[in-house]
């Protein structure tokens, strides 16, 4: 690695309070610069969200409206995230100073200790971080500081046999995803996935692993917010598309709230949904030394600042493009198009350098 920045790419939509520990934690974790679109930013209750981002120094707000879907907003939530991550992972490889780009969730938090980051081999192309999910529970004093990690047969059989999960399989004991997430080097010919690094046939990009190289997520941590996660995630756009071992619950919520119940009247039903599916016995767990304890502010990663503004000049634009070109599958040729275009309408920017990584 040259020491470049490693920027992260997100798009949000969550709360002010659950958006600022996404970016000091993301910072003290490993990230340079965080790149957030906003997924939703007619909704009052975004505006704190783009204030705090627009006064951040290592932020960059991006409102994801009509002027930025200017080919009509894909309906599917996976497929703007991936076209979003992509379009800045295309940005980024027009410039000297990004080394990495990763694709995130707000609720998600990287573990990237750059001592690592740079002893990947530069014939690797994708890195993979492994997750560790925050143990569910009702109530939290503060933000959670106990995580999940992936087990192996023995601890899985154990815990089916205490009745502490369903299966003896990892997708039984996490809630969320057990893939992880990636990063990649930027360039147009590789392309980033909810989870993973893929070539132009859209097949998966072995991935450098290393032990250190893990990500924090904050999936469905307590009762609050497993309601207001999911209910975000179900009026987002037609129904997502989740794992089959989440699937029920998905239905069962969506059913729920059809029923146009109050707040008042909803509450205790989602409190059930979550106790019966999600709740995690945090003291079983515990004791059997089954959890890590984490706190992501305590990361000793100093990020760097932009070292110009060419990031911002090239947002800008490329807002006027058509943005499914971006999405996986599609031809490098496309985007190089499109890249052109955006090379002539900023080059009064600083530090943009030729498409000769293309």
């Amino acid at each position: 690695m040259s020491g470049g920045l490693v920027v992260l790419a997100s798009t949000v939509k969550d709360t002010l309070a659950n958006v600022e520990r996404y970016v000091d934690g993301n910072l003290a974790g490993g990230a340079d610069h965080l790149v957030v679109f906003l997924d939703d930013p007619a909704d009052p209750s975004t505006a704190p969200v783009r204030e705090f981002l627009d006064a951040h120094p290592h932020a960059t707000c991006v409102v994801a409206d009509e002027t930025w879907w200017t080919d009509k907003r894909p309906e599917q939530l996976n497929t703007r995230q991936r076209v979003n991550a992509n379009v800045v992972k295309a940005l980024l490889s027009t410039v000297s100073w990004a080394d990495w780009v990763f694709h995130v969730d707000a609720d998600e938090i990287v573990q990237i200790p750059r001592a690592v980051l740079s002893s990947v081999p530069s014939s690797r192309a994708a890195v993979s971080l492994a997750p560790l999910e925050a143990v569910s529970r009702k109530h939290w004093e503060g933000d959670p500081t106990w995580f999940k990690r992936l087990l192996d047969e023995p601890d899985l059989v154990l815990l089916k046999t205490l009745g502490v999960i369903d299966r003896p399989a990892n997708g039984a004991y996490f809630h969320g995803h057990v893939e992880g997430k990636s990063g990649v080097r930027p360039t147009l010919d590789l392309w980033l996935t909810l989870h993973h690094v893929v070539d132009e046939e859209k097949d998966e990009v072995s991935a450098f692993t290393h032990p250190d190289l893990r990500l924090l997520h904050y999936e469905s941590y307590s009762g609050e917010d497993f309601v207001r996660k999911w209910t975000s995630i179900l009026a987002a756009g037609p129904k997502p598309a989740f794992r089959p071992g989440r699937e029920p619950t998905a239905v069962a919520l969506q059913t729920l709230i059809s029923k146009g119940l109050t707040p008042e009247q909803a509450e205790p039903y989602l409190m059930r949904i979550f106790e019966r599916t999600t709740e995690d016995d945090f003291d079983a767990l515990r004791d059997l030394g089954l959890l890590e304890h984490v706190d992501p502010l305590a990361g000793p990663h100093q990020p760097a600042a932009l070292p110009d503004d060419s990031l911002a000049t090239l947002l800008a634009a490329v807002r006027p493009e058509k943005k499914r070109p971006f999405h996986h599958g599609t031809s490098p040729d496309q985007v190089r198009k499109i890249l052109d275009r955006v090379a002539a309408s900023s080059s009064g920017g600083s530090g943009l350098r030729g498409f000769l990584k293309r």
